[in-house]
């Protein structure tokens, strides 16, 4: 049996993960706002905050920091990000063909402890059905620019992995999403957007 080497269980353990989590998006976004880099937070924290917006209690924290950005913004986020402490690397992906461009929170951080880019107008995987959204479209959720509902769905549904389902359901579990917005999603989508709210378990 693989023998794992664990700390004790402590709230304080718990709840600095998620400080930190939070501590990285606020830093991310503070850095591409001063330096005028148009970007916005997509991923677990994008359905988070829209999950929060209805029913905190149904709020799903997340490890990972997604960020969107336009490739051709790439230098000008590496100076603003490394300013606030970040440092850029390609890593390869686990399992997959090419490379994941991140920024690490700090020389010696973990990859875990990173932000994720990903780039607008582009496939996030080889197969995934659409394109991401454009950084425009996004609103000010106040600390960061929030990628738009519709926007998130889409690139959920685009990629479609074990997460991005979950996430979907957390999004049709709290009322945000049904059928309606099957109506504007072009027809591979709104038919795995049906599957999901026929089959809610």
């Amino acid at each position: 049996m693989l023998q794992t080497i664990t700390a004790p269980v402590s709230w304080h353990r718990m709840d600095r993960a998620i400080e930190k989590v939070k501590d990285r998006l606020l830093r991310s976004a503070a850095a591409l706002r001063g330096a005028g880099v148009p970007y916005a937070v997509v991923g677990g924290n994008a359905v988070a905050a829209w999950v929060s917006r209805v029913d905190e209690a149904a709020v799903r924290n997340t490890r990972d920091v997604d960020l969107l950005l336009r490739r051709s913004d790439l230098a000008a986020a590496k100076a603003a990000l490394e300013t606030a402490g970040f440092h850029y690397r390609q890593v390869a992906r686990p399992g997959k063909a090419g490379s994941m461009d991140i920024f690490l929170d700090g020389p010696d951080a973990k990859v875990r402890d990173a932000i994720h880019l990903l780039w607008a107008n582009e496939r996030v995987q080889a197969d995934s059905l659409e394109p991401s959204p454009d950084v425009t479209a996004a609103e000010d959720a106040g600390d960061f620019q929030l990628i738009s509902l519709p926007a998130l769905v889409c690139m959920k549904l685009s990629s479609y992995r074990d997460k991005d389902r979950m996430h979907l359901r957390d999004l049709i579990d709290v009322g945000l999403v049904d059928n309606s917005l099957g109506a504007a999603l072009p027809p591979a989508l709104a038919a795995r957007l049906h599957w999901l709210l026929e089959n809610p378990e």
